[in-house]
């Protein structure tokens, strides 16, 4: 029985009963069976004892997830199974819908879900998030050798974005606190980062992940990326919120493969340096 189940129930028997001997007894199972629910919820051992990991992925986004056939390969099903061994478990990857992903968690389709997910605020009432693995935010580019460090050194200089994109809307806040800073609009990411290889802009300030992919791709542009993100974007995977030791696993898990350089190298591997 669910935790809001077994409040529904109980508050109707209760709506029933007039006695006041009854009423303690009704708050007392109260008591019992959300104490009962709470462990219910932690399914860590029923997944230690099967030796599988049941991961919802939505295979649609490369370079972290793509279907090839009956192949999944990307960032997320990579680290996916490096985090599995390191528990000692199996990886079994089950394909939704981006939309569908976070009803399959909720109804037990699934263990876990890592699939790019940002994290989302108004979900962790139900949701508990893992430490992040990537960070997709507002990365300034520049060219090698720019005297630009940061967003504050662009003031009387131009920088280059996605019309409409979360960078266009991150450079339209900034310009209100450099009057100097010109905003050229481009119609994708690599249109912008090529102004500044052409010299066209100053900057250019993108998502993480189709600024480092065209990092990847055109070595020859000779720009690199300024860290940290001007602006945060946290990739992490999500358990349900009463999975507390496949949580705590994870994260340790996590920990690990970032202390020994793997995650590092699963996503260089995907993203490029």
């Amino acid at each position: 029985m669910t935790r809001s189940k077994a409040i529904r129930a109980i508050e109707t028997r209760q709506w029933r009963v007039t006695g006041g001997g009854w009423r303690v007894r009704v708050i007392g199972l109260m008591g019992l069976l959300l104490a009962g629910c709470g462990v219910g919820d932690d399914t860590w051992p029923q997944i230690e004892a099967s030796g599988v990991l049941r991961v919802g992925v939505d295979p649609t986004f490369p370079p972290f997830a793509a279907a090839d056939g009956a192949d999944t390969r990307g960032l997320d099903i990579d680290l996916t199974r490096a985090l599995a061994a390191e528990l000692g478990l199996e990886p079994q990857f089950t394909h939704f819908g981006y939309d569908g992903l976070y009803d399959a968690l909720a109804t037990g389709q699934v263990d876990v879900l890592i699939s790019a997910l940002v994290v989302a605020p108004e979900r962790t009432a139900d949701v508990a998030y893992s430490d992040a693995y990537f960070d997709a935010g507002q990365v300034l580019i520049v060219g090698q050798g720019s005297a630009v460090a940061g967003m504050a050194g662009l003031d009387g200089r131009t920088v280059a974005v996605e019309l409409g994109a979360l960078g266009h809307v991150e450079a339209q806040a900034w310009q209100r606190r450099l009057p100097g800073l010109a905003v050229a609009t481009y119609g994708s990411v690599d249109e912008a980062l090529a102004a500044v290889t052409a010299g066209a802009a100053d900057a250019a300030l993108v998502d993480g992940v189709g600024g480092r992919l065209y990092l990847r791709d055109h070595p020859e542009s000779s720009l690199i990326r300024l860290d940290p993100p001007v602006a945060s974007e946290p990739y992490a995977m999500a358990v349900r919120i009463g999975d507390r030791t496949l949580h705590s696993r994870l994260n340790e898990a996590l920990a690990g493969l970032a202390r020994s350089g793997q995650l590092e190298e699963i996503t260089n591997q995907w993203l490029g340096p």
